[in-house]
């Protein structure tokens, strides 16, 4: 009987003691699972480097890079390695937009050419003004010309590109420093009649605000009528608004705002390096960041998302996070690929059919998914420096974003 009454005692002396010891236990051995297969993946060698996140409200549960930053170099490919994060980009510049409202600079349904100095018009609807409202959702009919991959990716000066590629998959180019134009003269080229890389098929002949058109030269666009409309430079701007709130250290569209010695070599494949390239549409695609950051940055979306965001008022994230198309805005609507954020879009910022809220990203060299589960308010980060060439790489990165997703709740409790 003594005995007995000991063991109780004891159990409850210990038992929760025990408990709160296991927790920490199991999420250490949870932790230490998700980066041994994330290690098995990379180590099949179709991406140099990667680097991964997963975040709540509360914070980064876990971020982790592996393999190369430079291959040649044997750089490793950390939480703090830069490089830019493609399409993945334009939520930034949503962010941007919706700031620029609240600051009274400018209003979503302000005609575009209010601000421009030269004017944009839908040769098909001359009479029908494209607004900013229809650059952010994909609806304004401008498309992406011949000259946007051709014209628009330029050499970093000053580099050694002796052996590298000067063009990606034959189809993007990298012109020479010397020949990169600004972004007013980059748009100016391609969406006005006198421009000397104007294309009638520029446009779609359908009426603006009737159907999604991803377009990247109109996401450049909302961030040049940010930039007139503010009367600074759309860098700036964003960093003053944005990233110093956040504390984004790592973070900025310029390779003069990061540390370039921790900027990622960019490859084509594994063995083919390709040279460093900005672009003169930098706001479609051309933020540079980290893992760290983006933990940030999807952590500040989480939170606006429940309305307790602290760089957008609560009715800038409800406008942000808005489903703002139907069906009949799209011809073809993917109902079934669960990596792409074109079902729905609010401010440049995407659904999927799962429900799922965020951007994917890919350039030359660049990989970038971000999203969050709005239900379980956890979300997740991949970022690659290097691009898919074949059906199995496509299926690692998938099991990486996949594997993440398993082990999400496991190391969040």
């Amino acid at each position: 009987m003594i005995r007995a009454i000991i063991a109780s005692v004891l159990c409850l002396a210990f038992g929760p003691a025990t408990r709160g010891v296991a927790q920490p236990v199991r999420r250490r051995a949870a932790i230490d699972s998700l980066t041994a297969e994330l290690e098995a993946l990379r180590s099949q060698s179709h991406f140099n480097g990667f680097g991964v996140a997963i975040v709540s409200r509360q914070g980064t549960l876990y971020q982790h890079g592996f393999g190369f930053a430079d291959a040649q170099a044997q750089q490793a490919y950390g939480i703090h390695t830069v490089q830019s994060i493609a399409s993945v980009s334009k939520t930034v510049v949503g962010l941007v937009l919706l700031k620029a409202q609240e600051l009274g600079l400018l209003t979503l349904d302000d005609p575009i050419n209010k601000y421009l100095p030269f004017p944009v018009i839908n040769p098909a609807f001359p009479d029908v003004p494209i607004t900013l409202r229809h650059l952010a959702t994909h609806t304004s009919t401008i498309r992406d010309n011949d000259f946007y991959l051709s014209k628009n990716y330029y050499l970093k000066p000053g580099q050694n590109v002796t052996g590298m590629p000067m063009t990606f998959e034959d189809v993007q180019t990298f012109i020479p420093a010397d020949s990169a134009v600004t972004l007013p003269v980059f748009l100016k080229n391609v969406l006005t009649p006198q421009g000397k890389w104007y294309q009638p098929k520029g446009f779609l002949a359908r009426r603006p605000g009737e159907l999604y058109e991803y377009s990247n030269v109109g996401a450049a666009l909302a961030a040049y009528v940010v930039e007139l409309a503010s009367g600074q430079p759309f860098p700036d701007f964003t960093a003053r608004y944005i990233t110093r709130p956040m504390r984004l250290r790592d973070s900025g569209w310029r390779f003069t705002d990061v540390d370039f010695s921790r900027y990622a070599r960019l490859y084509q494949s594994p063995a083919v390096p390709l040279p460093y390239y900005g672009q003169a549409t930098y706001p479609d695609g051309g933020f540079i960041s980290s893992v760290a950051d983006l933990s940030k940055y999807l952590r500040e979306l989480i939170r606006g998302y429940q309305g307790h965001g602290t760089v957008l008022r609560p009715e800038s994230y409800r406008e942000f996070f808005r489903p703002q198309l139907a069906a009949g805005n799209f011809e073809e609507r993917n109902e079934r690929n669960p990596y792409s954020e074109s079902y729905n879009v609010g401010v440049f910022m995407g659904f999927g059919y799962t429900g799922f809220i965020g951007h994917t990203g890919g350039d030359p060299g660049v990989i970038a998914l971000l999203f969050f589960d709005p239900k379980s308010g956890i979300g997740r980060v991949l970022l690659m420096n290097t691009s898919t060439t074949n059906r199995a790489g496509e299926v690692t990165m998938y099991k990486i974003w996949e594997t993440l997703a398993k082990y999400q709740h496991r190391i969040g409790h």
